[in-house]
């Protein structure tokens, strides 16, 4: 059965009415927010190694307020009430982000670094070419006995070949030694004339 004011509805729009999700209230913790909000309000002024810590927080609702909690429940609430705290007196700064948007297969980015591994029992140098998309973070690695300018440009060719292609856009490099002979003032580069 559905009722006649669904019905009415469905007929007026035919896209459902967005929901709104619950907030989920902290249950344990609820009545005892605004005590920690004060504990932390106080720190403000508190010298850096008085301040409370979450898990002195967590030891202080224990032991004056008897409140039976995982401490990893009062670490989340201390890391989101310190932020708020920071922010209200004007001490600290609001989540600010500009969000980054790239179109699928323009742009990838690419490094050449150097890590250890075993290899028949023997602890080596190894060079780990990495090439990963922007848009999906599907990467192509490969590891390499030498961070020469082949092995670098050898790289490339097996990332696109494994990947299907060559990204249409950009590809950032991260001041690698093949690519970058010198990092001058800036965002001058002198770049190898062979790259």
């Amino acid at each position: 059965k559905v009722h006649r004011r669904t019905v009415r509805q469905a007929l007026a729009d035919a896209t459902p009415p967005v929901r709104k999700p619950p907030e989920r209230q902290a249950p344990v913790l609820g009545p005892h927010v605004a005590t920690i909000r004060g504990w932390l309000t106080a720190d403000l002024d508190a010298p850096r190694k008085q301040r409370h810590t979450a898990r002195r927080v967590w030891q202080r609702l224990m032991e004056e307020e008897g409140v039976v909690v995982a401490e990893s429940t009062v670490r989340a609430l201390v890391a989101e009430l310190k932020i708020e705290v920071a922010v209200e007196a004007g001490r600290g700064r609001e989540g600010v982000m500009v969000p980054q948007t790239h179109p699928p297969a323009a742009e990838a980015e690419v490094d050449f670094g150097e890590f250890t591994a075993v290899i028949a029992g023997v602890l080596m140098k190894v060079f780990m070419f990495c090439l990963r998309l922007s848009h999906s973070g599907k990467a192509v690695h490969v590891a390499y006995a030498n961070q020469s300018q082949e092995s670098f440009l050898d790289g490339h060719v097996r990332a696109f070949e494994a990947l299907g292609g060559v990204p249409v856009g950009l590809i950032r490099y991260d001041n690698l030694t093949p690519a970058v002979i010198r990092v001058a003032l800036g965002r001058e580069r002198l770049e190898n004339p062979r790259f």
